[in-house]
């Protein structure tokens, strides 16, 4: 039998290597900017064109390297953090596996210029797939710059997966905050396009966040200080009002290294208990510091897991700093033993009898009272069923009979019907069809089969999508002039989504312009949405934009729809007139698509008369 197994070409390794470590630009721009943090650099710059698929370039003011660690750098497993296994108990670096260069030069071409302080001269290399193709001396600043070139050119597949200018460059912005929310003793800008990013100078942690994050969220930030033999945590949390339904602004900082973890952030959330309405995140920025013995970071090629000697002593730690940092600022609900309502037990005087306490007891009290009840409910939705009669009383009256307490639940729980069954029985709304409105959430509506239960946010949601999706794609949506133009100033992810697609939000009746730095100029909002202040819809539509995103996998025309549409439908609890539901039923039997707003979501349920009657026996 000939022999089929044979060593691998360095060029094929190298470039199966580096889809671990290299995934899109984003993950160059994190490889090199902690390269340049590790080489005590004070100053770092980072320039990107076209969201990093064309250039990528990273310069310091750091240690530079002599020519020899210059040409060994593009060695796969060369580092001058560990020289043995020991060491990767005690690692205080960000890099150590010697990977990261490596992989980015199988992948793209690279040109190196760097400079130790002690030297006159420098070295430059190009680097071409792995491969060294020039090295030779030159005049450079003190410190290294890494340009990275047509990442993916020799790996077309790869290339052709990456997502759209606007995804990949939120990817790159992600990466930048988080190496420079760790480093606030750092300078560090960011250019795209040649247009500048950021510009963040050496400051405060307080004050690198808000130049990051935004100056609203200045008066937002809760510190947070808890110092222990196990670890230590620093940072901030935000009031319940930063609060967001996106998780974008959750960062877990552990001994300088961005990570992630479920379990700790489970920690923080339930320190907010009862304090965040439903589908709300926290916003925090937690930095913990521990042994480096204590935990292990050489478990993912990103090093952004991470895995805890003792979890559940740091899960505890966290869970309680928090909870104290909230308490201190008397933002948690605590027991005021003064405003609570306590029971009244007044001491008898002197000389008084103590009055003994009075039961009183209700001789009018019918146990079986209840029971009689819910027969007199069954007994005429039955005998209503038995008529047939949709008049406007008969239907009022069953209406009433299923809003009794356990009849809307079953409805809801129990009796479900899927859309294929619902076209048959879906009614014509006229004038004259009797509805109601049913917990300021439902509408119920006749049928020839029994009846329709239509949630009326999901609905009205269905309806608006399908208007946006259509005006988007004609280009022809409705605007209201605002009387006194509005600015808000955006986190530089959120400002570049924006500027990328003024042309779509125009479409859905936007009218933003840029104003530089982070700040949208608002001059006009979607005609839908007037009643609300300019600055507070674009926030309420950024924040369902990036929550489709997240939670729907929608992208595109469909995720703005949903988005405006999430943002400007009706909210549950509000009161509808008989006139208002008829139409909102008539628009939403015209759509395209009546049964679901989002995929899981139903919007109509049907009830028959032989399901009711069943459930009455």
């Amino acid at each position: 039998m000939p022999d089929i197994i044979s060593l691998l070409p360095d060029s094929v390794a190298n470039q199966i290597a580096a889809g671990e470590v290299v995934q899109r630009p984003a993950s160059v721009v994190k490889e090199l900017l902690e390269n340049s943090v590790d080489a005590e650099s004070t100053h770092i710059k980072l320039i990107v064109k076209d969201s990093g698929k064309t250039l990528i370039q990273v310069t310091d003011n750091g240690k530079g390297m002599s020519e020899t660690d210059a040409r060994m750098c593009f060695e796969r497993h060369a580092t001058s953090k560990i020289k043995k296994s020991e060491d990767l108990f005690h690692i205080v670096t960000k890099g150590f596996r010697g990977e990261a260069l490596a992989s980015i030069a199988a992948v793209a071409q690279v040109e190196l210029k760097t400079r130790p302080p002690e030297y006159s001269l420098g070295t430059r290399l190009e680097v071409d797939g792995g491969k060294i193709k020039v090295q030779e001396e030159t005049a450079c600043a003190q410190g290294s710059s890494f340009i990275v070139k047509n990442l993916f050119y020799n790996v077309p597949a790869r290339r052709y997966f990456l997502k759209s200018d606007v995804i990949e460059l939120r990817h790159i912005i992600d990466e930048f905050q988080r190496v420079a929310l760790t480093h606030p003793d750092i300078e560090f800008s960011f250019h795209h396009n040649g247009a500048e990013v950021f510009m963040l100078p050496a400051v405060s942690l307080r004050q690198r966040i808000v130049h990051i994050l935004g100056n609203r969220y200045n008066e937002k930030l809760v510190p947070v200080e808890e110092t222990t033999d196990i670890v230590s945590v620093q940072g901030f949390v935000g009031k319940p009002e930063a609060s967001r339904k996106t998780r974008g602004e959750q960062f877990f900082f552990l001994n300088n290294r961005f990570i992630r973890n479920t379990y700790l952030n489970h920690a923080v959330v339930s320190a907010f208990q009862d304090m965040l309405p439903q589908g709300f995140f926290p916003m925090y920025l937690l930095y913990l510091t521990i042994d480096p013995a204590q935990i292990d970071i050489n478990i993912h090629p990103t090093k952004t897991e991470v895995k805890f000697q003792d979890d559940r002593s740091v899960y505890a730690i966290v869970h309680a700093a928090v909870r104290r940092a909230l308490g201190r600022f008397n933002i948690s609900p605590s027991l005021d033993f003064e405003q609570e309502t306590a029971i009244q037990i007044s001491a008898p005087r002197i000389g008084q009898e103590p009055v003994p306490p009075r039961i009183e007891v209700n001789t009018e009290f019918n146990p079986f009272g209840a029971v009689k009840k819910e027969k007199d409910r069954d007994l005429a939705l039955r005998g209503w069923f038995d008529q047939r009669e949709r008049t406007t009383e008969g239907w009022q009256s069953l209406l009433s009979i299923a809003a009794m307490p356990g009849v809307a639940k079953r409805a809801e729980t129990n009796v479900r019907v899927e859309s294929d069954i619902v076209e048959k029985v879906l009614p014509e709304i006229h004038e004259s069809t009797p509805v109601m409105q049913l917990m300021r959430r439902y509408i119920i509506c006749p049928t020839n089969e029994g009846m329709m239960v239509i949630d009326q946010q999901r609905a009205h949601q269905r309806v608006l999508f399908e208007q946006y999706h259509r005006q988007i794609i004609s280009e022809t949506g409705s605007s209201q002039q605002l009387l006194f133009p509005a600015e808000i100033h955006l986190s530089a992810g959120d400002a570049a989504m924006v500027l990328a697609n003024l042309s779509k939000l125009n479409t859905l009746g936007f009218s933003l312009r840029d104003g530089g730095k982070g700040t949208i100029e608002i001059t006009g909002v979607p005609a839908d949405a007037a009643s609300k202040s300019g600055d507070q819809v674009l926030e309420e539509f950024i924040e369902a934009w990036k929550c489709e995103n997240q939670e729907t996998g929608y992208s595109g025309h469909d995720s703005m729809a949903w988005a405006l549409a999430k943002t400007n439908s009706l909210k549950y609890g509000q009161m509808l007139s008989t006139p208002e539901m008829r139409s909102l039923l008539a628009q939403l039997f015209a759509c395209q698509t009546p049964f679901t707003a989002k995929p899981g979501n139903g919007i109509i349920i049907s009830i028959g008369t032989d399901q009711i009657e069943q459930q009455l026996r």
